[in-house]
């Protein structure tokens, strides 16, 4: 223990706390109340909390002396049982806190009260609940006192030795609450033995169970001045127990409402039970037996004459001995007992007039190396307060396993060692020893026990770490060569661990530095997994492309951490090393773009291939046009030329035929270049191809030419295509015709039976005069008599059709001339009251209110005016205006300008009647009426009310641009002078 600062301290409380009625015979305490009972009857209670005290004389109309015999205090410090002793038998008072007067319990007369026990789980300050009490004749009573009824409640009979009667010296009470009520745990001693009740309802019905079945005890026969039962409480529970028996001190643990069942009846709830015994305190040869006790968390004060030792529970040593300042006239009688008070945490002690408080200092402090010297490493860590206490116990620890050569054991407890011990004495104590693995062991551990903070020292740590896997593999390897079979279950075990080391320390460990260790040590395929780990998926695929395992490659190059690009830069080898793994992995790959993988592919199908076997590259390029719908020419190319370079061609000539543009309205149909296509399927001589390619050239002459070469049946198919040019698809017709006939020669007659056949088949674009130059000149007649005849025929049906023709164009022209004529001669009959639509006047009115006909000839009075079949009529000179303000501008100038020059025209024929103009200057009539005639189509040629004008007026706007200024300032709104004048003046309302 520490020497340096006492645990327990002892103080002066009250010098003569009995205040002059007799001597101090009992106390009892609880929440810092004490209260004292005298020789002479008196019970007195210091109310240390508050500062004051009061006395109570329990001896008033009894005769003779009276003396306290005990007194007791519940643990809130505010019921009060106290036990009167005189010639008249005994007498049991009550009395609360506030009360100035004591209640007499009248049902205990005549009985002597020992023990009390209170329910510290269900004590108020206005209620005492249940509680117990004990006497000398041993027996229990129950007892419930409410403070506001001024007396008891109720007294009942609970229980009574029969066995054995002895007195009860001690009482202490638990409750628990559980699933099926409360349980109630009661233990009682007596001089000799300790006695434990349990059971569920009410105290009544628990002891009454008791009739029936025997009482579970603990006998310890001796000799005891004063038996004590003390629990000891934290937070409000029980959690050890300590019984003053004759033998020695009896004292455990205590389990309340774990592990009893409601019907198992077991009353034992004590645990890890221990017997002190009093030689222990005893220098000497004779046995002392203390006179009283209390009990701590640690430890026992035991009072032995006028001394108190406190003795540690655990290590059962005398660590202190406590004196006590006594007057001289107390000395001689020494301390009379000790009692606690487990509210406040103190411990007192009494003679006759003195009351002494000692206090705890931090018992606790020492407990660790208490129960380190005891060997009982989880208790002393769980009583260390500081790391260097924690150090200390692992350092024993680890001290005992490497003596007794425990490596892994020593090597755990070394690691949590953070101050005590450095990094560098532990690892030079195990590579002494020689003990790698154990060393191996402490850095894992120690790795463990770091701060995250400490980053250097992980990261070197680590790297040795890395050093001594590394070593154990190799010494395994070196042991056995066939270690590395799946038969060596060590080697497999360390391979497994090391890689779940790498994979916890990826980050931590310097990158460049383990690479470096895994490769000097040979240890291929443990860099390629930390090379995974870290992500470097280079080295990994690398790697197994080297071994030849090309589908763990591509499992790697799937996952959506690997570069796209590791993709491309590792296909030719891919595809080079298993063709189908790989294309199944790029199409089932997403973002792949086939366009970076055609060196790949061209590699691939550069090398021989069995001929039955499938071409994978073409697998995956059709894939890529016909389900990603690829637009890239490359990869059309390509498949292209795969398909040019097989036996068979139907794949080439569907390839060329299929529509694959899904772009623009008017983009590609196809996406491969056509002349590349051209020139690779005539050097593959693949001809129909050419056929079909210069068919999509447009190239029409070139297709039929080589289609000739082929098949004369497929050349017709050609020229068949050509529909919107007949000059051009005669021509081709021509040119199967010639090849047709060419192709017969010296067969004579079947030949010109063949040509004659071959033109029912173009449908009458080619005739026999057509052919007839392919023939050779000694031909004869004879032979084309049929198709001449026929050829004449058809043309003697085109004459009459055409005479046909002509004879309804000249009756239409006839019927055109007659309507001419009747045009001239219509007329319509104007109301006189008619108004021109425009200005509104009468269509009748005097040409002078015009003031000029512009070019029109007067009709009499009549201003010029048009009218229309609809109805609508209008002046001449009001139309006029009409249209070109309507009209588009340019239609408009030319409007103007016409009626100018019919303007000046009709001025000079005015003077060359006047005779003024001489006969070479006069002017043509015929130039007047065509520019009239022109005037007339301007404006007229459709009603502006009822044409397309009158509709395009929709858009025009209310107001021109040149007329809004004026429009806005007629428009605005300006306040006359007298218009304040004429304002009406409104009467107020009354």
């Amino acid at each position: 223990m520490d020497q340096g600062r006492q645990v327990f301290t002892v103080d002066l409380l009250e010098r003569y706390a009995a205040k002059g009625h007799g001597v101090i015979t009992c106390m009892a305490a609880g929440n810092d109340v004490i209260v004292i009972g005298t020789s002479k009857g008196w019970v007195i209670r210091h109310d240390f909390g508050v500062g004051n005290s009061n006395e109570i004389d329990l001896s008033v109309g009894r005769p003779g002396d009276q003396s306290i015999h005990r007194v007791f205090v519940d643990p809130g410090g505010s019921h009060c049982i106290a036990t009167v002793v005189g010639p008249g038998g005994a007498e049991t008072f009550y009395t609360h806190a506030k009360w100035t007067k004591p209640r007499i319990l009248s049902k205990l007369k005549g009985l002597v009260v020992n023990a009390v026990a209170w329910n510290k789980q269900q004590i108020t300050e206005v209620s005492t609940k249940e509680v117990i009490l004990g006497t000398e004749n041993g027996q229990l009573h129950e007892l419930a006192v409410d403070e506001k009824d001024k007396k008891e409640k109720y007294i009942k009979f609970l229980f009574e030795l029969t066995e054995l009667p002895e007195v009860f010296m001690g009482l202490q009470m638990e409750t628990a609450s559980m699933i099926n009520g409360t349980r109630y745990y009661v233990m009682a001693v007596t001089p000799t033995r300790l006695y434990s009740f349990t059971g569920f309802g009410t105290l009544e019905t628990v002891f009454s169970g008791y009739l029936d079945r025997t009482v579970h005890f603990m006998e310890l026969p001796g000799d005891i001045p004063n038996s004590e039962l003390h629990f000891f409480i934290k937070q409000r529970r029980a959690v050890h127990f300590a019984w003053l028996s004759g033998a020695g001190i009896y004292h455990g643990g205590l389990n309340f409402g774990g592990q009893q069942s409601s019907s198992s009846g077991n009353e034992n709830f004590i645990e890890n039970k221990a017997l002190l015994d009093y030689s222990k305190l005893s220098e000497g040869a004779e046995v002392v037996k203390p006179s009283s006790m209390a009990l701590s968390e640690f430890h026992f004060l035991l009072l032995l004459g006028n001394k108190v030792k406190v003795v540690n529970r655990i290590s059962e040593k005398i660590i202190e001995e406590l004196q006590f300042d006594q007057t001289s006239d107390s000395a001689s009688k020494g301390i009379i007992g000790l009692c606690s008070d487990a509210t406040a945490g103190l411990f007192y002690a009494y003679d006759q007039n003195s009351i002494f408080q000692v206090s705890i200092n931090d018992e606790g402090r020492d407990m660790w190396k208490v129960y380190l010297d005891m060997n009982e490493y989880t208790a002393a860590l769980a009583n260390c307060r500081d790391p260097f206490q924690r150090d200390q116990v692992y350092l024993v620890q680890a001290e005992a396993a490497f003596s007794s050569k425990d490596y892994f054991r020593a090597a755990s407890f070394y690691a949590k060692i953070n101050y005590i011990l450095s990094f560098e004495e532990v690892t030079l104590k195990f590579i002494s020893a020689g003990e790698q693995d154990a060393l191996r062991t402490f850095l894992l551990r120690k790795l463990d026990n770091l701060e995250k903070s400490d980053k250097c020292q992980i990261t070197m740590i680590s790297t040795w770490t890395t050093e001594l896997y590394l070593d154990k593999i190799n010494r395994l390897l070196l042991e056995d060569d066939s270690a590395s079979d799946n038969s060596n279950l060590e080697y497999q075990s360390i391979i497994k661990e090391f890689r779940a080391f790498l994979s916890d320390s990826k980050d931590v460990l310097d990158e460049t530095t383990t690479m470096k260790l895994l490769e000097s040590y040979g240890r291929v395929e443990e860099l390629v997994y930390f090379a995974s780990l870290k992500g470097h998926y280079e080295i990994v695929v690398h790697h197994y492309i080297q071994q030849g395992e090309a589908k763990k490659a591509l499992e790697v190059l799937q996952k959506p951490s690997v570069p796209i690009d590791l993709q491309y830069k590792f296909a030719p080898d891919l595809v080079a090393l298993d063709a189908y793994e790989t294309v199944e992995s790029w199409m089932t790959t997403k973002n792949l773009n086939p366009r970076k993988l055609i060196p790949a592919m061209m590699r691939y199908s550069s090398e021989p291939h069995a001929k039955n076997e499938t071409h994978e590259v073409i697998k995956y390029l059709e894939y890529c046009v016909h389900r990603l719908h690829n637009e890239d020419p490359g990869v059309h190319n390509l498949l292209l030329s795969l398909y040019a370079k097989q036996e068979d061609d139907s794949s080439l000539l569907r390839f060329l035929q299929s529509k694959f543009g899904k772009g623009p309205e008017n983009g590609p149909e196809f996406f491969y270049d056509p002349k590349y296509a051209l020139r690779l399927c005539l050097k593959e001589k693949r001809m129909r191809a050419c056929v079909h390619i210069y068919s999509m050239m447009s190239m029409h002459e070139e297709a039929v030419a080589l289609a000739l070469q082929i098949d004369s049946e497929l050349a017709m198919a050609e020229a068949d295509k050509v529909e919107d040019d007949e000059d051009l698809r005669k021509k081709l017709w021509l040119m199967i015709a010639k090849h047709v006939v060419e192709q017969e020669k010296g067969t004579k007659r079947e030949n010109i039976r063949k040509a004659i056949a071959f033109l029912k088949e173009t449908d009458g674009l080619l005739k026999i005069e057509d052919i007839l130059p392919f023939f050779p000149d000694f031909a004869l007649i004879d032979d084309f008599k049929e198709a001449i005849c026929s050829s004449l025929e058809d043309y003697n049906k085109q004459i009459e059709q055409l005479k046909e023709e002509m004879n309804d164009a000249t009756h239409g022209a006839d019927n055109i001339r007659n309507d001419i004529s009747a045009l001239a001669q219509r007329c319509t009959i104007i109301d006189r009251d008619e108004e021109c639509g425009v200005c509104q006047r009468k269509i009748l009115t005097a040409g002078r209110e015009f003031g000029t006909g512009r070019g029109y000839t007067l009709v009499g009075q009549m201003a010029p005016f048009y009218i229309f079949p609809c109805g609508h009529a209008f002046h001449a000179e009001c139309l006029i205006a009409h249209v070109t303000r309507c009209t588009v501008e340019a239609h408009a100038e030319y409007i103007l300008d016409l009626q100018k020059q019919l303007t000046l025209m009709g001025s000079e024929a005015r003077r060359e009647s006047n005779g003024t103009l001489s006969p070479e200057e006069s002017i043509p009539s015929m130039t007047i009426d065509k520019l009239r005639s022109q005037l007339d189509d301007a404006i007229a040629s459709e009603c502006p009310f009822c044409g397309d004008l009158m509709i395009r007026e929709i858009s025009l706007p209310f107001i021109n641009p040149e007329e809004e200024q004026h429009v806005l300032s007629s428009w605005e709104i300006k306040p006359s002078a007298g218009s304040q004048r004429n304002s009406i003046s409104l009467p107020a309302s009354a």
